[in-house]
């Protein structure tokens, strides 16, 4: 049997990794400043999440939610004092996608309503209600197409407006991410955030905020919706969560009501997941890792932007997008080739930037440095 290759793969294989970096199985260093899409949020083998997770699986490695956990309990009370919503309520589950699809699920619950909002540029996930609203034709099947996503432009108050009110009491929710990640670092504007605000209100729909990328402190802040002085009814989250141990949850505004069997999972905060998560708030809050994301993230920025090829630099904390002229569509697999520096991608013209929240400025000058000796 062979792998049924879905994949745009770097022609690499990391065999270790640890704090910011990573070896190939040739033993060649790599500097990781993608941190596998946003997802290792302490970075590579840190000894407390290891010691974490050794010692909850030789206590107990996996039981399902058909018994009580006290574990998703401890979870909640410290995710939510971290978030400045302790008032919340957290669903685990397992991935982003499977975040954004109960989400828009429990709005749909909650109002009786089929309509839902999304925003050009938007990437929900893959499954099959949120790949719907996620803006890219060539992600969806004609089993997933629907009538019920209505996509309007990013950013522009105005559209919105409209489309409350032609729509009225049809709509159930909005989704939109604090930080377009995949499209190429756009981040939502406070205006906009709050007008959404403002009309989810008026019209009885839901705010969903996506923070799967752009959320647990990647921004700077806890949320990057935060920015903008709003409370969302629901945010998702994923990615940063468990440094690469899988899980997700929704972070529910108690005007949301649970009833028994709305939702499920097998697998959703289980043990093992939880003892993951909780290593990384323990480490975000201990090593102050919000404010060192603003501080390393302020000073990339103000350094990027000094460079005359580079178009435009985007985003909030260590989520940045670097927009390049056309003439360096090649710029990422020169870093990966002449200087052992892993970033990501979105399209041939961005370069994404999304490394572990504790990478420090020595670490992040060595990007800058390769990025001069490129593009000069």
């Amino acid at each position: 049997m062979e792998i049924f290759d879905v994949y745009k793969r770097l022609n690499l294989e990391i065999a270790k990794g640890h704090g910011r970096f990573v070896w190939d199985t040739n033993g060649k260093k790599y500097l990781d400043m993608f941190g596998g899409h946003a997802v290792l949020s302490i970075g590579h083998s840190h000894p407390l999440y290891i010691e974490r997770i050794t010692k909850q699986l030789n206590k107990l490695g996996f039981y399902s939610n058909s018994v009580h956990l006290s574990l998703q309990e401890e979870l909640a009370h410290n995710l939510g004092k971290i978030c400045g919503k302790e008032e919340y309520r957290l669903f685990l589950c397992n991935s982003g996608a499977e975040a954004n699809e109960n989400a828009l699920k429990l709005a749909s619950f909650a109002n009786g309503r089929k309509k839902i909002i999304a925003f050009t540029g938007a990437f929900h996930g893959r499954t099959s209600l949120v790949v719907a609203a996620t803006d890219n034709p060539s992600l969806t099947t004609p089993v997933n197409q629907t009538e019920n996503v209505i996509f309007l432009p990013h950013n522009n108050v105005e559209t919105l407006k409209d489309t409350f009110s032609k729509h009225k009491k049809d709509i159930s929710s909005v989704i939109v991410e604090g930080i377009q990640g995949v499209s190429g670092i756009y981040p939502s504007e406070p205006q906009f955030l709050n007008s959404i605000r403002q009309l989810c209100d008026q019209y009885g729909a839901y705010f969903i905020a996506d923070s799967v990328q752009c959320g647990y402190g990647r921004s700077g802040k806890f949320f990057a919706h935060d920015y903008a002085g709003v409370e969302a009814d629901i945010y998702t989250v994923a990615k940063g969560m468990g440094n690469g141990f899988p899980i997700g949850g929704l972070v529910i505004h108690p005007k949301l009501v649970s009833k028994p069997g709305m939702l499920g999972t097998t697998f959703g905060g289980n043990p093992l997941a939880c003892a993951a998560a909780l290593a990384v708030l323990e480490v975000i809050e201990n090593d102050n890792l919000l404010e060192n994301a603003l501080t390393i993230g302020d000073y990339l920025q103000t350094e990027l932007k000094k460079f005359k090829q580079i178009k435009e630099v985007r985003g909030k904390g260590l989520m940045i997008g670097i927009e390049l002229a056309d003439n360096n569509k090649g710029l990422r697999d020169q870093l990966i080739k002449n200087h052992n520096i892993i970033t990501g991608e979105a399209g041939q013209n961005v370069i994404r930037l999304l490394p572990a929240l504790n990478t420090t400025k020595e670490e992040a000058s060595l990007l800058l440095t390769a990025l001069k000796q490129e593009l000069n």
